[in-house]
């Protein structure tokens, strides 16, 4: 049996920066993985699905700047979809892994590629090509194994796309419908009406339900617009895929039926957690792990759970958050140290709780972080909510010929301090990490009045949200 003082299953992106924070901190490192290094963001999630998006933003950015060259008249323009595929392939390194197997080489991690599963305590079985290895730890075991698309019944009679199949496509369907309006969904069809697909998006509820209702409402407008079928509301109940011609007949609650040649589930995620073990711990394989805030499994004294698998925030940047809290934590515990995981603490990832933030590269933008309105309300937070159109702010307004978005500020008026801050926009995602920083420092709102932005820029909306709001 081999041993090492941690050992890691999954080298997706979380489980790469817990291996890191470990080595760094003195201990040494094992990842197992059955895939690529590098996981699901690299290679099917993020990076692929913002490549295919990029090419499509820039050209309707330009559409909406005279002098560009590019008329409005001429969207929503069909991207060449041999060089978007291309440059895609490029930030997927064509599916190869050879990069990250190397910065784990040079960071000292070892690797063992296979499938693995918990026998005991602190002991992982590692089912390869040429059979079984047994790994053991001194310290931890942590679990990274991340998540998978859920597929719902009804949809799978018709083996339909997840996000892997649309972010790795080589061949744009004439006719993709899209079941399920998060971020996942706005996103594929915003991508593939750009790449030249007719594209329905069947949403049960209403688009981007975790937004604020005016993010949602924003996006579905502009998908219409641009020539996306966006029917909210309905339920698919039947999917069906025709053995001759391989088309999807899709049949909803409201009685109408939807016809495409593909079609995608993006309906949500489930734990990939079927078969490791986890009756050693007295849990049962396909669940989500509940944590602590240092990503210790509760109950377990040696077994940790990082990224989508705990289930707290399934976002890859929230992930390596709590990498970092958690390979930081082991080393402490490690080294007989002291564990700062109080709020705030250096080994809690307490920003997981009201301090999330996250971006869908739809169109527009929709970039938020901390609780919407509903959720601060929820809370029993005392709430004043401030609102404000983007495209009234000079900044905004040379940024784009009739720029049109909103602001909102969800303030706690009891400590006068911001609970959660949405931007609903062309190019908003980069104005968000200065709304995380207030929201994490819990700025007090009358020193926010001496953050001052610059002219002209989008963010002097931040002014403008201070001066709706009034001093204290």
């Amino acid at each position: 049996m081999s041993t090492w003082d941690v050992l890691v299953i999954g080298a997706g992106a979380v489980g790469e920066n817990v291996a890191g924070q470990v080595v760094a901190g003195g201990l040494s490192a094992v990842i197992v993985e059955s895939e690529l290094v590098g996981g699901e963001c690299s290679y099917w999630a993020c990076m692929p699905s913002k490549a295919l998006l990029r090419s499509g933003a820039v050209r309707r950015a330009a559409a909406h700047v005279r002098g560009s060259g590019v008329h409005q008249a001429e969207a929503p323009p069909v991207v060449d979809r041999s060089e978007v595929l291309a440059r895609r392939n490029t930030f997927t390194s064509g599916w190869d892994d050879a990069g990250q197997v190397t910065w784990l080489e040079n960071t000292g991690i070892d690797l063992v590629r296979g499938r693995g599963r918990l026998t005991g305590e602190r002991t992982v079985e590692v089912t390869t090509t040429d059979g079984t290895v047994q790994l053991e730890a001194r310290h931890a075991v942590v679990i990274c194994t991340g998540s998978d698309a859920a597929v719902p019944a009804a949809l799978a009679p018709a083996a339909p796309w997840t996000s892997r199949e649309a972010t790795s496509a080589e061949e744009i369907p004439e006719r993709l419908a899209i079941v399920g309006g998060g971020v996942v969904g706005v996103e594929m069809a915003t991508a593939y009406r750009d790449l030249g697909a007719a594209v329905t998006l069947l949403v049960r509820g209403r688009v981007l339900p975790g937004a604020e209702p005016f993010a949602g409402d924003l996006v579905a407008g502009t998908l219409r617009e641009t020539g996306v079928d966006v029917r909210t509301g309905v339920s698919v109940t039947e999917a069906v895929r025709d053995a001759v011609t391989g088309t999807v007949r899709l049949s909803c609650d409201d009685g109408q039926v939807v016809v495409a040649d593909e079609v995608l589930a993006a309906t949500g995620r489930r734990p990939r957690t079927d078969d490791i073990g986890l009756s050693v711990v007295g849990r049962s394989d396909g669940e989500w792990l509940d944590v602590d805030d240092t990503m210790r499994v509760s109950g377990s004294g040696w077994l940790y759970a990082v990224g989508d698998v705990n289930h707290r925030a399934l976002l890859t940047h929230q992930g390596k958050y709590q990498a970092r809290a958690a390979g930081d934590a082991i080393v402490a515990r490690a080294h007989g140290q002291g564990v700062a995981d109080h709020a705030w603490g250096a080994h809690a990832a307490t920003a997981d709780h009201e301090a999330v933030p996250q971006v869908a590269f739809s169109d527009p933008e929709v970039a938020s972080v901390g609780l919407t309105a509903a959720a601060a309300e929820d809370a029993g937070y005392p709430v004043r909510v401030v609102d404000y159109e983007l495209g009234s702010v000079a900044g905004a307004a040379l940024h784009a010929d009739g720029y049109t978005g909103t602001a909102r500020m969800v303030v706690d008026t009891e400590r006068q301090v911001i609970l959660g801050v949405t931007f609903a926009g062309p190019d908003v995602a980069e104005l968000l990490h200065a709304a995380t920083i207030a929201v994490v420092g819990q700025v007090p709102i009358d020193r926010l009045w001496h953050a001052v932005p610059s002219y002209p820029t989008i963010s002097e909306v931040w002014l403008r949200l201070l001066e709706t709001y009034g001093r204290p």
